[in-house]
């Protein structure tokens, strides 16, 4: 076991720490070198305590070194905020005020996508009763009625709060499934999520020849309907408009003509406007 000389910081108590006289002393203090040498010995006395708080979230997903720094901040706000002639212990103060901080961390600068906050606490109560249902159910997960039941929140509640769990942290498409074939290609997640969509190609066209349809004559648009929506032959459309087959013939050629030369030059035209 590690003796308080060689314990590492997060090991160490703070009940051998007394500083109620160097506060006591900051409080009749005007602003100035003496006062802030002090209050700067107050903070080095009590940082193994708050890298003790840091410590204990190491698990969370964020960089200790991180976690060290913001619960120093919120060690230094304790110094700062602490009345002796209104609390006993430091401590009992410090600890709330660097816990807070560090919690505000978490909930402000740590989800990869934006949670509210009523859904983070959500599922911070969720994750509890997860974690201490766990352990009465043979390491199961529990149902969300169970959940429920535990928490004292609705099932509605519950849902939100498991959906949450998957909120905190995301995904990157770069990020490696498995090793391929013979050439050890890793694959991605953007290998198995999602593709080209091939009617975009579609859509593209039929922007491009809205505007050209518009400008051909009306018999000339409703010979194309026919034959292209309505699926009839020229010879059908012939006797539909009282004319010959070869007639239809030659006006949906043109047509057709009119239609693949304006449709291939209107992009070359917009492109050099936009010059």
């Amino acid at each position: 076991m590690a003796t308080p000389a060689t314990a590492r910081p997060h090991e160490r108590g703070a009940k051998d720490v007394d500083t109620s006289d160097e506060f006591r002393l900051l409080a009749t203090l005007e602003d100035g070198p003496v006062k802030e040498q002090i209050r700067r010995r107050v903070i080095t006395a009590w940082l193994p305590m708050a890298h003790r708080l840091a410590y204990r979230l190491r698990e969370r997903g964020e960089h200790l070194d991180d976690l060290k720094q913001v619960a120093a901040l919120g060690l230094v706000k304790a110094v700062d905020r602490f009345d002796p002639d209104r609390a006993d212990a430091f401590e009992q103060f410090a600890v709330p005020t660097i816990t807070g901080e560090l919690k505000r961390h978490f909930r402000d600068h740590t989800w990869h996508v934006h949670v509210p906050r009523r859904i983070q606490e959500l599922r911070n109560k969720v994750r509890l009763a997860v974690k201490e249902l766990s352990t009465t159910l043979d390491g199961r997960t529990p149902s969300a009625e169970q959940i429920a039941a535990h928490t004292r929140l609705s099932e509605q509640d519950v849902t939100l709060g498991l959906r949450a769990l998957e909120s905190y942290r995301s995904l990157s498409l770069d990020a490696a499934l498995d090793q391929g074939g013979e050439g050890g290609d890793e694959h991605t997640l953007l290998h198995v999520l999602g593709a080209l969509e091939d009617a975009f190609a579609l859509v593209e066209d039929r922007e491009t020849v809205k505007p050209v349809l518009a400008r051909l004559p009306e018999r000339d648009r409703r010979i194309l309907y026919l034959r292209f929506f309505e699926d009839m032959t020229q010879s059908a459309i012939a006797a539909e408009l009282g004319v010959s087959q070869m007639h239809v013939s030659r006006l949906l050629n043109r047509a057709l003509a009119r239609i693949r030369t304006e449709a291939t030059r209107a992009p070359a035209e917009q492109y050099r406007k936009a010059a």
